[in-house]
């Protein structure tokens, strides 16, 4: 049994697209194969910079949201975002149940390991691998973080120096498109998958608020993530549709990557 969490969230982002992500994640929860799905009904409003990081106390109350319906569900869960950030609480979930025996497949453009010295905007989904590993504010942080070995960054081509500095620091795998097959190689589960769209090639999946280009191709990605075994969890985050109007194309490609996370 599956269960699909949509938690449309935005107030991660600090795009000026970030309240189409809203409207994504209910599009994109629409098109995963599962047997119910569960729409956390965070907060639409922004909230208030604290401590470097904006829309704190939207955050934390998301958070506290996404706890709650998550304690209801005894499926396996598929999180569809919304900002990046909505993961932290269905990984935490994952992280208490297998220990460290989880691995986090974290796929994309960027590592998401600032933190609010080094992200002056204070997006926070921009520090989310960061506070899954401990290090983050304590109202946004998981009680039990993962380990640096338990993480592994995939697809990603973007990430700053001062991220970099750190993936070398805590010693993090990272692959990028190049060698993206390399992040699969021998991965045996429990394995949590995240992906987030812009991870993909912006030509064949523009629907992102942070496209960056040499992505990866729809297809490449599907083949992927159709090969792991013991996909406990997952998620889709940050398509942020400019428009009404679905574009087939990525529509397919949602549909395909959730069918590949759920079969």
């Amino acid at each position: 049994m599956t269960t699909v969490l949509c938690v449309p969230q935005w107030q991660g982002s600090a795009s000026s697209k970030a309240p189409q992500l809203m409207a994504g994640a209910r599009r994109a929860a629409e098109l995963v194969p599962a047997d119910a799905v569960v729409t956390v009904p965070v907060l639409e409003t922004g909230g208030d910079k604290t401590a470097g990081i904006r829309a704190f106390d939207v955050l934390v109350e998301n958070q506290r949201l996404t706890r709650k319906a998550l304690a209801a569900i005894d499926d396996r869960v598929i999180t569809i975002g919304g900002d990046c950030a909505v993961d932290i609480p269905p990984v935490a979930a994952a992280r208490a149940r297998y220990g460290d025996a989880l691995t986090v497949l974290w796929i994309d453009a960027h590592p998401d390991v600032y933190s609010p010295q080094t992200l002056p905007s204070g997006a926070f989904h921009g520090m989310v691998v960061r506070a899954l590993l401990g290090d983050g504010p304590p109202a946004l942080t998981p009680e039990q973080p993962l380990t640096p070995k338990q993480v592994i960054i995939a697809g990603e081509r973007a990430g700053d120096v001062s991220e970099h500095e750190y993936l070398a620091k805590t010693g993090l795998l990272r692959y990028g498109v190049d060698d993206l097959e390399r992040a699969f190689d021998g991965l045996r589960g429990p394995v949590y998958v995240h992906i987030d769209l812009d991870v993909l090639e912006p030509t064949a999946f523009g629907a992102t608020c942070y496209p960056e280009p040499n992505g990866v191709q729809p297809q490449r990605l599907i083949d992927l993530v159709s090969q792991v075994d013991d996909i406990i969890g997952a998620a889709i985050t940050e398509h942020a549709p400019p428009s009404d109007d679905i574009n087939p194309d990525e529509a397919d490609t949602i549909r395909r990557l959730g069918a590949a996370l759920t079969r």
